[in-house]
């Protein structure tokens, strides 16, 4: 966990912390020189982990902004993002993701101290979410607002998965860990919790144990596979 503070040479000082949980350097950089802009003489809180977020959250009072991209960071569901911030209902939070599934934002809509803003939105509306949150209001960016105002995604057609989320999906199936995966994929940790959290948000699945039955049922593994 690393704190820092804002320069406030350049607007009249505001007194809110950041806390961001977010493992993208370049995001992190960009959301400093943002929130030094707007909120100069603001604490700014970078947290690498669900631990460190859950840690220096009661040092942080009313005013605080969490700013969390849901899948880069080690929060496993919706759900458990609602148990947090409910916990924190003081704080302001700002969902800030690539990509945001429609079941994911229909299940969210509800919690009125979580915002939600994608990362291709341009710079006024990032600058606009933030003072928001930093204000106490809900920010639902424009791509947000127009998925809840859709019709809502027929499930009757099988979700498309990418080949490696398949290969993934079968492995979780067959009972490896996410350290296991990664080491028969030869990739990081990093990369198959956020392939993990894809397939969860494209199959509408929330465990293991749905994703384990979802893979049988389609076929992706035979049940000799699951016992092994």
């Amino acid at each position: 966990m690393i704190t820092y503070m804002a320069d406030c040479d350049m607007q009249e000082e505001r007194n809110n912390t950041f806390v961001i949980a977010d493992n993208q350097d370049i995001t992190r950089a960009g959301l400093h020189g943002y929130i030094s802009s707007l909120f100069p003489g603001s604490e700014i809180i970078d947290v690498a982990c669900k631990k460190e977020l859950v840690s220096c959250m009661p040092e942080c009072g009313k005013g605080t902004v969490v700013i969390v991209d849901y899948a880069l960071f080690d929060i496993n569901s919706a759900d458990e993002l609602s148990v947090i911030s409910h916990r924190f209902r003081k704080s302001s939070w700002l969902l800030f993701s690539d990509n945001l599934g429609e079941c994911l934002i229909r299940r969210l809509s509800s919690e009125r101290n979580i915002g939600m803003l994608l990362k291709e939105c341009d710079g006024e509306e990032i600058r606009r979410a933030l003072s928001s949150s930093a204000a106490g209001s809900r920010f639902l960016c424009g791509a947000v607002r127009e998925r809840l105002l859709s019709v809502p995604e027929s499930h009757a057609g099988a979700p498309l998965l990418t080949p490696a989320e398949k290969d993934i999906l079968k492995l979780i199936a067959r009972g490896k860990s996410v350290k296991e995966i990664a080491a028969l994929r030869i990739s990081s940790v990093h990369t198959i919790v956020t392939h993990k959290k894809n397939i969860f948000r494209k199959l509408d699945i929330n465990n293991v144990y749905e994703a384990t039955r979802y893979a049988l049922r389609a076929g992706l593994v035979e049940m000799a596979d699951y016992y092994i």
